[in-house]
């Protein structure tokens, strides 16, 4: 999750990557011994390190990171023998600026939508060896997070707009007028999406997640957003909430906020102490079939109650004030037994994957999940990062990932930015292991670009991952360990939204 913007103290924006390399470089969080809290002078003088809800290492820490065991070069593809890249589309005007970033994807029958902080793409996906563009909507607002329903989609707008058009332009959240949230397409015609709705919310949306009604005559949008100001007047402190929206299926055009449960009555982690400040949520995940949800909260790990739509109730919440910086995003296993948070070290514009930022954070925490009911808990058991060393010019962290549906096994395909791709067995909560990887080397050795894999999830038999820079890439996995998940069909996938793929 990388933010861009001029108009708001929040997580880093950027409009012209190749002008603020310097900025990149100081965003990858301290050990530690070494923390700091935002605000401390480890970003360049000319930038507001207020900005950074996120700890951040000094520039001459940057410098000692040990990259000394790199051995890709630039664009070299390097994967294990169970893994293949089969197809590539390469990123297409307007979207194929270095600004122009590549974000999350949802999934319907034929068709992948990715997010893009210009916008979204469809693609036709019938054939995973020969993907086609579809269409493409110019809609700038990062990060343009995606979901899909039905006929309608779903487009998080978290910059501040001078408008809810797709003409807007930045506009500084300080004016009254100007306008975050979410944004609802009809895309009943792939070729043709048309724009049909705008619902206004708190902070704007970073990210979102549907949690379909139990009548199945609407949808709930959760919608995550943080770091409020005095000087916001629709981003107020102390914003413990998320909002929740509620989309009539029938009517799309109805659609309104209903409410914004306040999920830190205490005031969530206040921050310098080796972690970040909750000031919101960065991203949930929903199990509706259980009732449950998880959500990463910055300072915060939390397991939610969801029985009532409309009033999510925390019923467990969990800190690590060693080694997580940034609470970042949320998978369940398939029973609901588990849940592997990740920690997004530095913002995803660090580079993080590294002996000297060792084996414990950027990394994921695995929980288990004990007791019933009320009493359930998050028990942590253990943490899994990619041994692969990064250079000090590759952005590299735990990102967005999925499960693969495997009977019987808990194992993930996960981002990793310019780290790659990596698909880890879990089953073991207290030994994860990697079963295989798919990566590409730097893109360039003289500068950090922000690039890499955004998210990578397994969808109908294949690997999609959504590049920053290059597009969407197809991976193919072969492997005894995967196999069963061969016969799983999902007809639709919101990877936030979790189903359950095997029932015993």
């Amino acid at each position: 999750m990388i933010k861009l913007t001029t108009s708001r103290p929040r997580r880093l924006k950027v409009v012209a990557l190749a002008a603020t390399t310097l900025v990149l470089l100081s965003l990858a969080a301290a050990p530690a011994s070494s923390a700091r809290p935002p605000g401390d002078d480890c970003a360049p003088a000319t930038f507001d390190s207020s900005l950074l809800p996120e700890l951040c290492l000094s520039e001459q820490q940057l410098t000692t990171m040990d990259d000394a065991e790199v051995d890709l070069g630039i664009d070299e593809i390097s994967s294990s023998p169970n893994i293949r890249q089969i197809a590539n589309i390469p990123k297409r005007a307007p979207f194929d600026t270095e600004a122009s970033l590549g974000t999350d994807i949802a999934f319907q029958g034929r068709y992948a939508f990715a997010g893009n902080y210009n916008g979204f793409v469809i693609y036709d996906i019938r054939n995973p060896r020969r993907p086609q563009l579809v269409s493409q909507v110019l809609c700038p607002g990062s990060q343009n997070d995606i979901s899909i329903y039905g006929n309608l989609l779903f487009l998080s707008t978290d910059s501040s707009r001078s408008d809810d058009s797709c003409d807007s332009v930045v506009q500084s959240a300080s004016i009254k007028s100007s306008w975050e949230g979410m944004k609802i397409f009809d895309v009943s015609d792939k070729a043709n999406p048309r724009y049909v709705k705008s619902v206004e919310t708190p902070c704007g949306s970073h990210t979102h997640t549907l949690a379909p009604a139990k009548n199945r005559r609407s949808v709930y949008i959760y919608v995550s957003s943080y770091s409020p100001s005095a000087s916001f007047p629709d981003c107020q402190p102390p914003h413990d909430s998320i909002s929740i929206i509620k989309v009539p299926l029938t009517d799309p055009t109805s659609a309104e906020l209903v409410s914004t449960p306040n999920l830190f009555p205490d005031g969530g982690n206040p921050g310098r102490n080796g972690s970040s400040t909750t000031s919101g949520c960065h991203d949930i995940t929903v199990f509706p079939e259980q009732d449950l949800a998880a959500g990463a909260c910055m300072g915060d790990g939390i397991l939610m109650d969801i029985t009532n739509r409309e009033a999510p109730r925390v019923i467990n919440r969990v800190r690590d004030t060693t080694n997580f910086a940034f609470w970042h995003s949320a998978t369940f296993n398939n029973s609901g037994t588990k849940v592997v948070f990740t920690d997004e070290l530095g913002g995803g514009s660090g580079p993080t994957c590294n002996e000297t930022v060792g084996p414990n954070r950027g990394a994921n925490a695995i929980y288990d999940i004990t007791g019933r009911g009320d009493n359930r808990q998050l028990v942590f058991r253990s943490y899994y990062k990619i041994s692969r060393t990064n250079t000090n010019f590759e952005n590299c962290v735990a990102h967005n990932g999925s499960l693969i549906p495997v009977l019987g096994r808990d194992i993930m395909v996960q981002a990793w930015y310019q780290g790659g791709v990596s698909v880890w067995d879990f089953t073991d909560s207290a030994h994860p292991v990697e079963i295989g990887f798919w990566e590409r080397g730097p893109l360039s050795d003289t500068r950090l670009i922000v690039g890499g894999a955004w998210s990578t999830y397994y969808y109908n038999g294949h690997i999609y991952s959504n590049d920053i820079q290059k597009g969407l890439d197809v991976l193919e996995i072969n492997d005894w360990r995967t196999w069963t998940a061969k016969f799983v069909y999902t007809r639709e996938l919101n990877v936030q939204t979790q189903p359950t793929y095997w029932s015993w």
